[in-house]
């Protein structure tokens, strides 16, 4: 390595060295071994701290079928167990305050339904019988009532026959149609057609159900995630939910917080109490075990949905709210209170990991109490001494792992679900580089190498760029850092301007200038990248989804240092995605207003504006069911590439929406695999890609 590149490079090995130990004798990781590993997620503790309660995902790929079911285990890692072994997806598990039910979701009966059996194991019963199924729910302190999410049509609320006659008519008529009188009349995969999501209350002596939040509106407010953003007061005789109430949806990202007596007679539930008058996002409301503080997650910037997330608290007398988090520089994510209501505990993006920290209200002290890798969900004992973590790394499947949070600091793997597998199949670890970028601010980039690397050789390599744009990628496991390195790749993941983790400002930067900083990013990383001695920079392809997408349609025009090139639900033409998206907060927000105020930078920032420059061959993927970045973005692209003379392969999946089905990414890798076998010469595809969309199954070629 030259002097120059020793200072443009800070090299962090984050798991391993050159080559890790045992690594040549294992498996290649292949497309097939992903489903081979099982998901161990959603981690519920008993009242008691006796007992884990969490959900075990399998994936049969051949059949096309995912079954998921809850599993027991003790805080010590002894006496795991089946809980559930339905042929079904058993999920969300829950335990009541009394510790003697646990509830979950479950598709056994055909819909997804609140279920219940008893903590020890027995015959679950069907709680919920709502038309369409529910989508979230919420438990009662007193264990009287469950609350739940549902879809119902405005003009039918909480009456489950005439919703169930309203979709049966729908269903059975053979004009199909969609009406609209105001925008977001469709939202992310679906089409609304004058239904909203709704929070019922049922009481479970009677099964009465009773539509809590009537009227033309979200409550609670939608989220990507699938947040449920409402909570029951200690006492439960109180509800708060997220809404927005704007008239005009598509153009805010407003969203405040809402509450409702449970037992309020119907024309005061028309009119709940506003909590909250912020003009920008409020949500994920938690009490206080007490009842006196309400916390919830806050933004500032009305329109911005990637503003940073903060905490805030609500003093349930007074009314008053204060901000807890306004010196911690990264969006928050996760909230939840130690029993004594003294601690909060969070997530939150902090490079390129999702660490557990801990808050303490008295004196707003944070600490770090485990920073590594990507936690999807934890869950804290009881006593506060303790939490369980779904946690996965590069080299790691998701697992629960236990974190001391008093006394000595330690954690442990408490399951091995996955760990027959990771024996036999080589997992690839990452490194960490920095490289400097524009404005001279460092960037970060994980580097996975190849199956058997070798570092007297030089591999092809893949640089993938993430979406979002406000998004990073993260020390976690996923496909694509796997199946590529897998048939001999050397893959990148930058984290440029835009991406979460690395302060406000770095996030901020990319608004406004999607074809300016980050574009440099990108340049001086390939320059890095290509100069690294395993690196045949003769053989490097770009790949990218939803705002990665745009970037390799950006590239496609205006370099030719990539010798091909993939671009997945890509946003290709400013002018017309913002015409044809839903969300119009984020192109005002992000593009400085709409198009008839901003002409020139549209026409400036736009991939459609540099056709001549196209060389590079591109396979081009998209979903029909993407209504957040529309399919259209990528049909456009892959004409004018044709036109172009320029080698393509467009893919569109007729289901699929900006984020494809589990099974539906089996084609997504395959095709990448085929694509950059044919020009950077990895090795082949399982699969043939045109065979897997004519219909074949999955085997071997």
């Amino acid at each position: 390595m030259t002097a120059r590149l020793t200072q443009a490079l800070i090299v962090a090995v984050i798991a391993g060295g050159v080559v890790v130990a045992g690594a040549a004798e294992k498996q290649p990781f292949a497309v097939a071994d992903l489903y081979r590993l099982v998901g161990v997620d959603e981690p519920a503790i008993a009242p008691d701290g006796s007992a884990i309660v969490y959900k075990l995902t399998h994936s049969d790929l051949p059949a096309m079928k995912r079954t998921a079911n809850l599993w027991r285990i003790a805080p010590d890692g002894s006496g795991a167990r089946a809980l559930t072994t339905a042929d079904a997806s058993d999920a969300s598990p829950a335990f009541s305050a009394d510790g003697r039910t646990l509830a979950f979701i479950s598709t056994r009966s055909g819909e997804p339904q609140v279920w219940f059996m008893p903590t020890d194991g027995g015959e679950a019963r069907k709680v919920t019988s709502w038309p369409g199924g529910v989508g979230s729910f919420q438990l009662s302190p007193d264990g009287t009532k469950v609350a739940f999410t549902a879809d119902v049509w405005t003009t039918c609320g909480g009456d489950a026959e005439c919703n169930r006659k309203t979709d049966e008519a729908r269903d059975g008529s053979k004009l199909k149609a969609h009406l609209a009188d105001r925008l977001l009349f469709r939202h992310w995969n679906e089409w609304r057609d004058g239904r909203r999501t709704h929070i019922m209350v049922q009481d479970l002596e009677s099964n009465v159900v009773r539509d809590l939040t009537p009227g033309d509106f979200d409550s609670p407010v939608f989220s990507v995630g699938g947040g449920t953003d409402y909570a029951f007061s200690p006492d439960g005789k109180e509800l708060v939910f997220a809404s927005n109430r704007d008239r005009d949806e598509a153009s805010s990202t407003n969203a405040d917080l809402w509450a409702i007596a449970v037992d309020a007679p119907a024309e005061a539930l028309k009119t709940p109490r506003r909590l909250t008058d912020n003009p920008a996002w409020d949500g994920g409301p938690a009490f206080s075990p007490d009842g006196r503080l309400l916390a919830y997650r806050m933004q500032k910037l009305p329109g911005y949905e990637s503003d940073r997330v903060r905490i805030a608290v609500l003093d349930r007398a007074t009314g008053a709210t204060r901000v807890l988090t306004e010196g911690f520089d990264n969006t928050i994510s996760d909230l939840a209170w130690s029993r004594d209501g003294k601690r909060i505990f969070f997530k939150a993006e902090v490079r390129g990991r999702t660490p557990l920290h801990e808050l303490d209200l008295a004196t707003g002290r944070i600490r770090v109490l485990t920073d590594v890798g990507q936690i999807d969900a934890f869950a804290v004992a009881p006593d506060a001494s303790w939490a369980v973590v779904s946690r996965r790394r590069v080299s790691e499947p998701s697992e629960l792992h236990v974190i001391a949070l008093q006394g000595s600091p330690g954690e442990r793997r408490l399951t091995t679900h996955n760990a027959a597998l990771e024996a036999e199949v080589d997992i690839r670890p990452a490194e960490e580089i920095s490289v400097r970028g524009a404005a001279g601010k460092p960037v970060q980039v994980f580097i996975v190498k190849p199956h058997g690397f070798d570092p007297a050789k030089k591999y092809p390599l893949i640089l993938n760029v993430h979406g979002g744009p406000q998004a990073p990628w993260t020390d976690s496991f996923r496909g694509d850092w796997q199946v590529y390195p897998g048939a001999g790749y050397v893959v990148a993941f930058p984290n440029p301007h835009g991406s979460f983790g690395f302060g406000e400002a770095y996030t901020a930067a990319i608004s406004r200038d999607w074809n300016g900083k980050v574009m440099e990013d990108i340049s001086k990383v390939t320059d890095a990248l290509a100069a690294l001695p395993y690196v045949d920079a003769s053989r490097m392809g770009v790949m990218g989804w939803s705002w990665g997408g745009y970037a390799v349609m950006w590239l496609e025009g205006h370099s030719t240092r990539y010798k091909a090139m993939a671009a997945m639900m890509g946003v290709y033409d400013l002018r017309s995605m913002y015409s044809a998206t839903e969300e119009l907060w984020f192109p005002e927000w992000d593009l400085g207003g709409p198009p008839w105020d901003n002409r020139e930078h549209y026409r400036a920032a736009s991939p459609s504006e540099a056709v001549e420059g196209f060389r590079t061959p591109c396979l081009v993927i998209t979903g029909q069911k993407d209504y957040r970045v529309p399919y259209t973005q990528s049909l456009m692209f892959f004409t004018d590439l044709q036109k172009r003379g320029v080698p393509s392969r467009l893919i569109v999946l007729d289901n699929a929406g900006h984020w494809p089905a589990w099974y539906e990414m089996a084609l997504y890798y395959t095709a990448h695999l085929d694509w950059f076998a044919r020009y950077l010469g990895g090795g082949p595809a399982s699969w043939d890609p045109r065979a897997l969309v004519e219909g074949g199954a999955f085997t071997t070629k």
